[in-house]
This record gives C-alpha cells, sequence and structure tokens, in this order.
C-alpha cells in the first residue's frame, strides 16, 4: 500500500473542531512526549525541523521553510511537510499537509484553553491581529461560542477588514482599549516585541489567551496583566525558559516560576470558570502537538477509508 499524503482539503472535510480538543486531551495522557528542535539558516531564510516522540502515539517530524522574500516572488513566504511514523517499527505511516497540522494545531491549542478556564456563556470574544491565524481562530471560536459576538482589532485597520470580510457576522473593533475591557475571551496573535495588552484594562471574569509570541523578544501583555491573572500554559517546556511573555518577567523577577500553576500535562488543575478571577494562557506550540494533531488526523482519514 502506498503512503498517504492527506491534503489540506481532505483533512479539513474529516475535522470537528471540539472533537480535536478531545483528542489533544487524550493525547496529553500518554507519557510526556521527547521534543527536539533544529534551526539551519542563510541569511534572511530559515529551515526549522520539529521533531516529537510519544510513547504510544508515534513520531512526527515537521519541517518549516520560511523565505521572506518569496513574497516579493508570488510564493507563499512559509512552505513544509509533516511526516508522521509509527511507534513501535519506526515505519513512515502518511505525510500530511503542513498548513492542515499547523492551523488545526495552533488553534486548537488555544480552544482547549478557553474551554478549561473561559466563560462558557462568552457572549464577547475579541482577536488581536488580522493574519492567517486570526482567521483559524474564527473558525475554532465560533463553532465552540456560536452565540459570541467576534471582533476583530488590527493596527492595520484595513486588515481587520477585509478579514471579516471573510467571515459574515465578525466585525471590525475600532478601538482596542474599549474592545479589550468588554470581551470576555481576548485572543492575541499579533507579531509584537512589545505589549499589545495592558493590565490595567481588564477585569475579573475575562480570560486572555496569547498565541503570538514565539521567540525570547516577544511579548503581548504587560507586567501587570501576568501580575492581576492566574496563569495557564500548554507546555512548560516549551514556554517557560524560550518565549518572552514568560522568559522575560521571569528574568527580571516580576514573575515565580510557581505564578505559572499549570500546562496540559496536569489538565486537571485548570480550574472552572470563575467570575472573580482573570485566566490566562499561554499557546506556545511544540513539536508534541503536531504529533497529536497529525496522529488524530491519520485516525480520521483511516476510518474514512477503511484502513
Amino acid at each position: 500500500m502506498s503512503l498517504p499524503s492527506i491534503t489540506f482539503e481532505q483533512g479539513e472535510a474529516l475535522l470537528d473542531w471540539r472533537a480535536f480538543t478531545e483528542a489533544l486531551v487524550v493525547g496529553h495522557n500518554l507519557p510526556k512526549a521527547e521534543i527536539g528542535d533544529t534551526f539551519l539558516y542563510r541569511k534572511d531564510d530559515t529551515l526549522l525541523s520539529r521533531a516529537a516522540w510519544i510513547d504510544g502515539l508515534g513520531m512526527t517530524v515537521k519541517t518549516a521553510n520560511i523565505f521572506p522574500g518569496n513574497s516579493a516572488r508570488g510564493v507563499p513566504m512559509i512552505n513544509g511537510a509533516v511526516m508522521l511514523y509509527a511507534d513501535q517499527t519506526g515505519v513512515p505511516e502518511a505525510l500530511v499537509d503542513f498548513h492542515l497540522v499547523t492551523k488545526w494545531k495552533t488553534a486548537g491549542d488555544s480552544l482547549l484553553g478557553a474551554r478549561r478556564l473561559a466563560n462558557p456563556a462568552a457572549e464577547e470574544i475579541l482577536i488581536v491581529g488580522a493574519g492567517t491565524v486570526a482567521g483559524s481562530l474564527i473558525e475554532a471560536f465560533s463553532s465552540c461560542y456560536p452565540n459570541a459576538q467576534i471582533r476583530v482589532w488590527n493596527r492595520t485597520p484595513a486588515k481587520a477588514t477585509a478579514l471579516c470580510a471573510q467571515y459574515p457576522g465578525v466585525v471590525v473593533a475600532d478601538a482596542l482599549e474599549p474592545a479589550v475591557r468588554a470581551a470576555d475571551i481576548i485572543l492575541t496573535c499579533t507579531m509584537s516585541s512589545t505589549p499589545v495588552i495592558q493590565g490595567n484594562w481588564l477585569r475579573p471574569g475575562q480570560h486572555l489567551n496569547m498565541i503570538g509570541a514565539y521567540r525570547p523578544d516577544m511579548r503581548e501583555a504587560d507586567d501587570t496583566a501576568l501580575k492581576r491573572a492566574r496563569i495557564f500554559t500548554d507546555s512548560f517546556d516549551t514556554t517557560l525558559n524560550h518565549i518572552g511573555e514568560f522568559k522575560i518577567p521571569l528574568s527580571e523577577g516580576v514573575l515565580q516560576r510557581s505564578d505559572v500553576l499549570a500546562d496540559f500535562y496536569d489538565i486537571a488543575a485548570f480550574p472552572a470558570f470563575d467570575p472573580t478571577e482573570i485566566t490566562l494562557f499561554k499557546n506556545g506550540g511544540g513539536a508534541h502537538l503536531d504529533l497529536m494533531t497529525a496522529r488524530h488526523i491519520l485516525s480520521l482519514w483511516q476510518a474514512q477509508n477503511g484502513s
């Protein structure tokens, strides 16, 4: 039998956001992942490979090529592939579309955090940022919060307008501070290296869910937000010492290690929604989530194809 190659369109037709978050919970009940990242550079171009192995789930290597100059060539800036291997034999099992895995891993990670921490009856959801991830968040959160009004704010209003035009019912937020104050769930997916969310804008009962910062010099929320919130993350290993959101305030003594209360490997420690508390979730991603995502996609594909 030939190696399955699962396209973006094939995967999209099989996946469901709520069921996917439950698959992530199951993945975190397995032994903790072994993960490793490698980076290669040529001037502005980057080759990133992220590998993970979970005993009982298998292995995956996700390779991303980031070529900033491709925009001028009319070629996508980010390309890559995800290879999935059998746990017991190491035999290649599937090649899964890179953009499919990235989309569902990223938005599903934050959706699971919100489902555990945020108001289940949220009426206002604010997305800060208007890139590709913002579109994925609209799809993910509208599926689990169908009665919520979703608003999008972006530093460049035209980008927010263009994104909202693709999703009926989603509207532009004209000003950031009042939109943050009004929201029940705040999702940040920016490329900012300086905080865009100010802690003194927040109120009890809100859930702040941050996706954008991924480098040691990047942050989306200020110290006040961190100090006012009960803090959770997807993985201690991929966030605490690697992402500026935690790394900077930890190094400066603003945060203590004990302030980050739990990750998905202790998801039972995520409390039910409390209207008197502000909760904060940091989405750090990681190769173990790529593996859980790719395995879930393959299992759905196999069920559909009787293999």
